[in-house]
């Protein structure tokens, strides 16, 4: 009799970060991670659908929070700002993981398949921006040009604080990185 055993997601996330550090991605197979997490691979393919899911599985937790802190901005929030808001907001689920992270980032680098997956997160992620700015109202096009925008700031955001030997906190990154694109970018008055 199969019993439910708690935190299972973490421990294969573990299991499989420690694998893919230790044999690479390539080297590692569902099997292993598996075992390495006292679990068997029918309970891995529960969770994911395969190994390189297991790494990037709070992505549609980051897509909820990203579309629910852009609703829940005050009527007559500029579209960039909302995004920010909910750039800032994500910023404390990346800031409660960082040791994880820093070591996901690496491994991740280091494999195409992954890289590969983290373009395709990237663009979820502009996906769930424009969606959640259209439903507030804001102009299709509009909404497209500020999701991809902010998924540039996330990105850049990400790089410098996944490398940041300080531990300052994601939020600054993402604010720094809006006010090296204000003075790239001058408006015109």
């Amino acid at each position: 009799m199969v019993r439910w055993e708690p935190g299972t997601l973490e421990r294969l996330q573990l299991a499989a970060l420690e694998l893919f550090e230790e044999r690479g991605y390539d080297g590692t197979t569902v099997a292993d991670i598996a075992a390495r997490a006292g679990l068997t691979e029918r309970t891995f393919y529960r969770h994911y659908s395969d190994k390189r899911e297991v790494l990037v599985s709070g992505s549609a937790e980051l897509a909820a929070l990203l579309a629910r802190t852009i609703a829940a901005q005050p009527d007559g929030t500029a579209p960039l700002a909302s995004v920010v808001a909910a750039l800032d907001a994500a910023g404390e689920l990346f800031d409660a993981r960082r040791p994880f992270s820093m070591r996901r980032q690496a491994v991740v680098e280091a494999s195409r398949d992954l890289r590969e997956r983290e373009f395709a997160k990237l663009e979820a992620l502009t996906t769930t921006l424009t969606e959640a700015l259209t439903e507030r109202g804001v102009d299709a096009r509009q909404a497209v040009l500020v999701a991809n925008v902010g998924v540039s700031l996330f990105h850049v955001a990400f790089g410098r604080w996944i490398r940041d030997p300080g531990g300052r906190e994601f939020a600054m990154f993402v604010h720094e990185a809006l006010e090296d694109l204000q003075d790239a970018v001058p408006v015109a008055p």
